[in-house]
C-alpha cells in the first residue's frame, strides 16, 4: 500500500467517526442550545485585553536585558541578535494591538447581542399584544 493510499484510508476512517454534536438532531425551528450573554462576551474581551499587560512587561524586560548589546558593535552575531530582537519587538507590539482590537470587538459583540435580544423581545411582545388570543366566548373587541 502506498503512502497516498494509506493516507486516504486514514482520512476516510476518521471522517466516519467524526460528526457534529448536533448532526443527529432534527431542527424544529425553535430555540437552540446556544446561549450568549453580554457578561460572557465582556469577560472574554477582558481576558484577551489583559494579555496586553503581559506583552508590555515582556517588551520592557527584552529592552532591559539587551541594554549592553549596542547597535552591532562590529560583530555579526550582535547585529543578528539586534535584528531578531527588533523583529520580535515588532511582532509583540502587533500582537498587543490585535489583542486590543479583539477586546473591543468582543465587548461590542456582547453589547450588540444584548441589544438585538432586547429588540427582538420587544417586537415579539408587540406582536403578542396585537394578536392576543381572544377569550373562548365572544371575540376581539376594538381591534382590527
Amino acid at each position: 500500500m502506498t503512502f497516498a493510499q494509506e493516507w486516504t484510508q486514514l482520512k476516510q476512517n476518521a471522517a466516519g467517526r467524526m460528526k457534529l454534536d448536533s448532526a443527529e438532531k432534527v431542527s424544529t425551528g425553535g430555540p437552540g442550545d446556544l446561549k450568549s450573554s453580554k457578561t460572557a462576551w465582556r469577560k472574554a474581551g477582558e481576558g484577551v485585553g489583559s494579555l496586553r499587560e503581559g506583552i508590555r512587561k515582556a517588551l520592557a524586560e527584552l529592552d532591559e536585558r539587551q541594554k549592553g548589546l549596542g547597535k552591532d558593535a562590529g560583530c555579526q552575531t550582535a547585529a543578528a541578535q539586534r535584528a531578531v530582537l527588533d523583529s520580535w519587538k515588532r511582532y509583540a507590539k502587533d500582537v498587543s494591538k490585535r489583542c486590543g482590537e479583539l477586546r473591543k470587538a468582543m465587548e461590542q459583540t456582547g453589547h450588540d447581542h444584548a441589544n438585538i435580544d432586547q429588540a427582538i423581545k420587544a417586537e415579539v411582545d408587540k406582536l403578542k399584544a396585537k394578536y392576543e388570543d381572544t377569550p373562548t366566548i365572544g371575540g376581539q373587541t376594538g381591534r382590527g
